[in-house]
């Protein structure tokens, strides 16, 4: 065999081992995942500084010229999706977020498109849709369940605030509630035996909105 040909199979062989070992190996799905994750990291620093929603109108643009501009980066993600289909997999753990948009998931706790159920709530205040939700989480495989709140709140400073209560009191009456609406949710007859017996884990979480960092509460 010539030193051409001896190299070259080297080279087979080293790339078959790198993709056995990416592919069949905790190790090396970590390894993916990680170097998944960075380069998701990359991108996010990369639009982070960018101030403008469509980088044409900043923020003098129309309802509806926001709707199509929805509309174009859906045709882009759906694009992109048709070449790179997602595994199918049922997520072990269901994450009950505030809908400010400063909390984004994929950067609390790494890829959360398919390993994670999501629900975003105002205040992180469950109803009964969302207990019943979480419920069905748990039988369908999940194990963990963790409920969020968040420094710097607009709820929970609604609620706070005499003249907010009067213009929001639905959302006032939410966030007085919301520690009610949890253990009701925990002693639920589906739940409670499920914690009991170690198979479901419930925790409450406080996210500092400026660093991102989970503290249980």
């Amino acid at each position: 065999m010539t030193g051409k040909k001896k190299l070259l199979s080297l080279a087979v062989a080293a790339v078959a081992l790198t993709a056995g070992w990416l592919a069949f190996t905790g190790a090396g799905r970590r390894t993916q995942f990680i170097i998944g994750g960075a380069m998701i990291n990359i991108g996010y620093r990369l639009q982070d500084h960018l101030a403008s929603y469509d980088f044409e109108h900043g923020h003098e643009i129309s309802p509806e010229e926001v709707w199509k501009e929805v509309q174009l980066q859906n045709a882009l993600a759906a694009t992109v999706r048709k070449w790179f289909p997602r595994t199918e997999r049922h997520p072990l753990v269901a994450m009950v977020v505030c809908m400010d948009a400063r909390l984004d998931t994929n950067e609390l706790i790494g890829d959360t498109r398919r390993y994670y159920y999501i629900i975003r709530t105002a205040g992180s205040v469950l109803s009964e849709r969302e207990e019943e939700m979480l419920e069905l989480a748990a039988e369908n495989g999940v194990e963990l369940i963790i409920i969020t709140t968040h420094s710097d709140c607009a709820a929970e400073k609604a609620a706070a605030s005499s003249e907010m209560r009067e213009r929001y009191p639905a959302l006032a009456k939410a966030v007085d509630e919301r520690e009610a609406r949890i253990l009701e949710f925990l002693s639920r007859p589906r739940i409670g035996p499920q914690i009991s017996a170690g198979a479901l884990a419930v925790k409450l979480i406080n996210i500092d909105t400026m660093t991102e960092k989970m503290l249980p509460r």
